[in-house]
């Protein structure tokens, strides 16, 4: 991290800093590199409570790509707060990564 510290004024508001928070910054490279290609993923909130997230690719097929969405929002909505009351998820769009996007109507909260 102090070798990255030059760069900060250009990576810094692009959001391309490394951050240990993020878990682009670890300790131990052998385990990080493990926990990378075993999959784990790791979703962020944007300004607009967006999130964005990259479930699956065109080689995994039909029924990985659903087990992957499903998996997010187990986990989406465990991480719910109780005092949170009424819908949680507003509305659900996906898309490729150019292309436009496609509203889902059916929402389980």
């Amino acid at each position: 991290m102090p070798k990255l510290g030059k760069y900060a004024r250009l990576l810094g508001p692009r959001g391309l800093m490394p951050n240990p928070k993020s878990g682009t910054v670890a300790a131990d490279v052998k385990k990080a590199t493990t926990e990378a290609k075993a999959g784990k993923v790791e979703y962020r909130v944007d300004k607009q409570s967006i999130v964005h997230l990259s479930v699956g690719k065109v080689s995994f097929g039909p029924q990985k790509i659903e087990e992957n969405i499903d998996a997010f929002f187990n986990s989406l909505l465990s991480q719910k707060p109780s005092s949170i009351k009424g819908t949680f998820i507003k509305s659900i769009n996906f898309s490729t990564t150019m292309g436009p996007s496609i509203l889902v109507e059916n929402i389980k909260n």
